[in-house]
């Protein structure tokens, strides 16, 4: 992996170039003429070639705009290939954007439209080819870290292991060999004792582990946590999964993690991505497309229903949770409220009488509440299909009875799912972990649009049964 000031300079370079040499192509009369008969959509814009000063300002201003809008990229913070193509392709077509909203606004702006989408196009095909290159170099050997919160498991670990560990990243502690001494100082950071880790290098605290990863060049990552908790063990594998690492822990906490091979080995390999990159590629793709059309077919009813919600007064429009996302983490779920508020704000999925209103009732029973939650598809939160996400508040309660539960998080939560057709709820955990897991392990495009079009069926069933009431 290029690090540092060299992988800074290598973006920029390539980004400045790519810009430069996309505006060029783009501006060919070949390359226009070629688009524009073999595309039908194309012809509707007409061909213009500019040159002199007005080409060195189109490029300009394309370079200029493109660097703004990929800066976050610029930083050495490495990212899981299929995650870096995505990033760049939103930055780019954010870029986009900006340059046809200038175009719009100040005539001066020289880029035709053809040739800005020519532009777009050939960047997104490029910039993120390109990131995904200086992403990683292969070094031509392997390094490993052991991460951890406990000496006696990062002993086992390292006792277990003959990978070639560089160093272990823990938890500083605050034991020390003589706090009277002038020689006071820590024995190891976690308070084990040197000759338990062999005198094994510490790399640094919890809070360093993206620095670790980045500055040692990390390919393996050892997981040594006594528990497999939310906060520590879970934060260590999205960092792994976000910087493309792979991951391993012992074999005791396989229940609590998907691996990718039955094996008998006391280590095992997490499997971070268990869907392959083509699969999450076209399940995004849908997502967004999904999303985006439904939105746009049901704003009428969107602004019907917030007006209603409005209108009866039982609070805001919106009711939002939180809920458990990828790896622990959580977000907020968005709903249409049908409930009159919590006056104690506690959770449960038993609802009162009381709290019950006819327009709640309607939204529900019509499935009307979940359409806000198509917004939070749009933007990456949730998927079209998947393990519904769980409320982060119950969770407890769930892994008290299901040991497996926290298999669900590596993926992402879903609209509805495999457990939601089949009428699975969170009030029958076992059950619906079930269904969860044979999803996460069957997936495929068309195993969601079968899943899809029953859920449809339950809906417009369900829609013609309230019909049929009133």
């Amino acid at each position: 992996m290029v690090s540092g000031y060299r992988y800074r300079v290598a973006s920029v370079v390539g980004t400045v170039l790519a810009s430069v040499i996309a505006v060029v192509v783009a501006n060919l009369p070949t390359v226009q003429s070629a688009v524009s008969t073999m595309i039908p959509v194309v012809r509707r814009l007409p061909t213009s070639v500019i040159s002199g000063n007005a080409l060195v300002l189109g490029v300009v201003t394309t370079v200029v705009v493109v660097l703004g809008c990929l800066l976050p990229l610029f930083k050495p913070r490495p990212r899981a290939a299929f995650d870096t193509v995505l990033l760049t392709q939103k930055r780019v077509v954010v870029a986009g954007f900006a340059m046809a909203t200038a175009g719009y606004f100040d005539y001066t702006y020289p880029l035709p439209r053809l040739t800005l989408a020519l532009t777009v196009t050939i960047l997104l095909v490029v910039l993120p080819a390109w990131f995904v290159a200086i992403r990683r170099q292969p070094t031509g050997r392997e390094r490993v870290i052991v991460v951890g919160d406990d000496p006696g498991e990062i002993h086992d670990v390292l006792e277990a292991t003959d990978l070639p560990v560089v160093g272990y990243v823990a938890p500083p502690s605050p034991y020390y060999l003589d706090d009277e001494s002038e020689d006071a100082r820590t024995i190891v950071a976690d308070g084990s004792g040197e000759s338990r880790l062999n005198d094994l290098e510490y790399l640094g605290g919890l809070s360093r582990l993206d620095e670790v990863l980045v500055e040692y060049d990390v390919d393996t990552a050892v997981l040594a946590f006594k528990q497999a908790d939310r906060a520590e063990f879970f934060g260590a594998l999205h960092a792994c999964h976000e910087f493309g690492i792979q991951a391993l822990a012992p074999r005791k906490h396989s229940e609590t993690l998907l691996t990718s091979l039955d094996t008998d080995d006391s280590i095992v390999e997490i499997d971070l991505d268990p869907w392959d990159w083509q699969d999450r590629l076209f399940k995004r793709l849908f997502d967004v497309a999904f999303a985006g059309a439904a939105l746009l077919a049901v704003s009428p009813l969107v602004l019907l229903i917030a007006l209603a919600i409005k209108i009866e007064g039982h609070g805001p429009v919106f009711f939002t949770q939180e809920r458990t996302y990828r790896f622990g983490d959580t977000f907020r779920i968005y709903k249409f409220r049908t409930l009159k508020p919590e006056p104690d704000g506690d959770v449960d999925l038993d609802i009162e009488t009381d709290r019950k209103t006819p327009l709640g009732e309607f939204l529900r029973k019509t499935h009307f509440d979940e359409i806000p939650q198509l917004w939070s598809i749009l933007i990456g939160d949730m998927s079209v299909v998947g393990p519904r996400p769980a409320i982060t508040e119950l969770e407890p309660d769930y892994l008290s009875e299901v040991n497996v539960w926290k298999q669900r998080w590596f993926v992402k939560p879903g609209l509805t799912g495999l457990a939601q057709i089949n009428d699975a709820t969170g009030k029958e955990p076992a059950r619906k972990i079930e269904y969860d897991l044979e999803y996460i392990r069957q997936q495929s495009f068309w195993f969601d649009v079968t899943i899809i079009a029953r859920q449809f069926w339950q809906v417009f069933r369900d829609i013609a049964r309230v019909g049929r009431n009133n």
